[in-house]
């Protein structure tokens, strides 16, 4: 997948720091590029520091559920390029942009979106995906500046992917449809090829 084309968010909620350059090289071979840590998982900031050295250096190994600068910090100081987070916090994301990372706050209004652009975000999570729907962020698309990319996260699946990026969607996070506790990293990594080959075809669709 293109760096340059849409993203597809590999959430890895609930990874152990055993597991997780498995999963990691699996989603990368797969051709997902960009890799987040949920810091409700079982030593996040090792997991985050594993994936970083061991994945390429066109992947970007990021942190997820971040709600603090405290957290921000502790997520560069593993080598985390990206921080996503819940909600939008202005304080999280100028620790993000101040330390040289790229801040993903969460938004569920365009409210919160503008909030998030004010505080120096370019890339707006817009959570929870299901309930803002494709026709939400279709509205919300025609009111943010142009270079600001939102990416749909939460409810996102390999079916319903097309239509979020038909609504204008930088891209998507993919959580529980892709990883959970127990799947294998070669079930990981079927499961991603199948996320990158729909988003290929929907691209190619729209040229």
């Amino acid at each position: 997948m293109s760096t340059t084309g849409p993203r597809a968010i590999a959430i890895l909620r609930g990874v152990r720091p055993d597991e997780v350059v498995a999963v990691g090289e699996a989603l990368y071979r797969s051709g997902i590029r960009d890799v987040e840590v949920p810091l409700n998982s079982p030593d996040p900031f090792e997991s985050v520091e594993r994936l970083r050295t061991a994945l390429a250096s066109d992947c970007r190994v990021g942190a997820g559920t971040v709600l603090t600068p405290a957290d921000v910090r502790r997520a560069h100081d593993a080598g985390a390029e990206m921080i996503v987070s819940p909600n939008t916090d202005a304080r999280v994301i100028e620790a993000t942009v101040a330390l040289g990372m790229e801040p993903l706050p969460g938004a569920g209004t365009p409210t919160e979106a503008f909030v998030a652009v004010a505080a120096g975000a370019r890339t707006v999570k817009v959570f929870p995906g299901e309930v803002v729907g494709p026709a939400g962020l279709r509205a919300w698309r025609s009111v943010l500046p142009r270079d600001v990319g939102l990416v749909a996260v939460g409810g996102v699946t390999v079916d319903n992917l097309p239509e979020w990026l038909a609504a204008g969607a930088a891209g998507v996070g993919i959580g529980s449809s892709l990883y959970r506790p127990g799947r294998t990293p070669d079930d990981v990594g079927t499961i991603a090829a199948r996320i990158v080959s729909a988003i290929d075809r929907a691209v190619r669709r729209t040229a």
